[in-house]
């Protein structure tokens, strides 16, 4: 065979070892950071839950969701081993991009009540319904518009 007919599947095959090569790298490191967990370190899962590290085991983590609540996770739904600064900053909001003082109200009525300190009068409040008067004027020129030897049907 032609040396020039074989080199695409060189090529190919050349990419797929690359490929694999570099998934089994990163499953490697993801054991690595999933067998250095300790109890107390704090964890993201895959879902997205961040939650501290209570007990090891061979194939399973109990993690501490909040205070006294626990649950049991696969070591493989580990997604990342955070350090303490960064579990603090994202857990319990310590740190620069915390929000002093914000307060979030638990309901929807500060963004529906109008403020007292402008003003608020009829001219602004748009009325969606349909007015009486208009109606009548509408029904009006409809038995004035029929031309003779029309009758309305009923």
């Amino acid at each position: 065979m032609n040396p020039v007919t074989l080199l695409p599947f060189i090529v190919l095959i050349g990419a797929m070892f690359l490929m694999t090569r570099s998934a089994k790298k990163k499953q490697a490191a993801a054991a690595q950071m999933r067998n250095e967990m300790q109890p107390g370190t704090g964890v993201r899962t895959i879902g997205g839950m961040y939650a501290t590290v209570k007990e090891l085991h061979d194939d399973t983590v109990l993690l501490e969701i909040a205070p006294s609540v626990h649950a049991i996770y696969a070591k493989n739904a580990i997604g990342a081993v955070l350090d303490d600064e960064e579990y603090n900053r994202i857990v319990h909001g310590d740190g620069d991009d915390a929000l002093d003082g914000a307060v979030v109200p638990d309901d929807a009525s500060s963004l529906t009540e109008a403020d007292t300190d402008e003003d608020t009068s009829d001219d602004a409040k748009i009325d969606l319904g349909k007015k009486a008067e208009a109606d009548d004027a509408e029904s009006d020129k409809k038995s004035e518009g029929k031309t003779d030897g029309e009758a309305d049907a009923k």
